[in-house]
């Protein structure tokens, strides 16, 4: 394994692995994200974006009590401190909500306390994997702020009253109850959290990059879209990831494959 980049002074660590792409917050005591890290991150995930040879990604951080408690609050503090409105970087906050064209999977090990911005970044991965003492929460009613991207995200992706007694309580889901309602894909214990993590991240990266990046984009696509719009603009091939995809070698390589009764070699072209 290498480090993409010297992170030794950084509150963010990235590693590689063949395909996979390891990055870790690295912020004691919690883990909480302040305007500097932010924008590290949206860094990082956009440079991951960008790179040919990755495919896959891994959202996890250090220690076992926090994953992530979203917004430095005490960052924010005092007259000089970071403002809410500030520059979080090319992925918005956590550098994951609002980076656009991403197409590769992300992966997101919760090792601990996930809640506020920390719950909103996890939300923004396509995989959640939580160890058995994690717990999650929307707290932001009790720091006088509103959950903006949980509001939004939120009652899309678990039943409507239990995302909003999330959001207008700040009431706490244990793992279980987490995963119970769908907010989470699979609980782990926490000796087994990371194996389970790479055992995912090395299934997606043996897959097909480009109908990857094609799900991702149509999912996005019609999530606010009408179902009959969503279909025209995939079959008359509108959406740019779909129109590489139907003219690749991998798709024939797919199909050769099926025909052969062989597993299919995929280059991403």
């Amino acid at each position: 394994m290498t480090d993409i980049l010297d992170r030794d002074e950084q509150p963010i660590r990235t590693r590689r692995d063949g395909g996979v792409l390891l990055v870790t917050i690295d912020r004691p005591k919690a883990n909480a994200i302040n305007l500097a890290t932010s924008r590290i991150m949206g860094d990082v995930f956009a440079a991951f974006r960008d790179d040919p040879d990755l495919r896959v990604a891994i959202l996890t951080s250090t220690g076992e009590k926090f994953f992530c408690p979203g917004w430095d609050l005490k960052a924010a503090s005092g007259d000089d401190g970071d403002a809410v409105d500030g520059d979080y970087g090319v992925g918005g906050f956590g550098g994951l909500q609002e980076l656009p064209r991403m197409n590769k999977p992300v992966i997101c090990a919760v090792n601990g306390i996930c809640c506020g911005g920390g719950l909103e970044i996890a939300l923004s991965c396509d995989i959640i994997l939580a160890a058995d003492h994690a717990s999650f929460a929307l707290p932001e009613i009790r720091s006088g702020t509103v959950a903006d991207a949980a509001s939004v995200k939120l009652p899309k992706r678990i039943p409507y009253h239990i995302a909003m007694e999330m959001l207008l309580t700040g009431r706490w889901l244990d793992a279980e109850e987490a995963n119970r309602w769908g907010m989470i894909n699979h609980v782990h214990p926490t000796a087994d959290l990371m194996d389970k993590a790479w055992e995912t991240a090395r299934l997606l990266e043996t897959g097909p990059p480009l109908v990857y990046a094609a799900i991702k984009e149509v999912v996005r696509d019609a999530e606010d879209s009408r179902f009959q719009d969503a279909m025209n603009r995939i079959t008359t091939r509108q959406l740019p990831t779909v129109d590489t995809l139907y003219g690749s070698d991998d798709m024939m390589e797919g199909f050769n494959a099926f025909a052969e009764k062989r597993d299919p070699v995929w280059k991403g072209k």
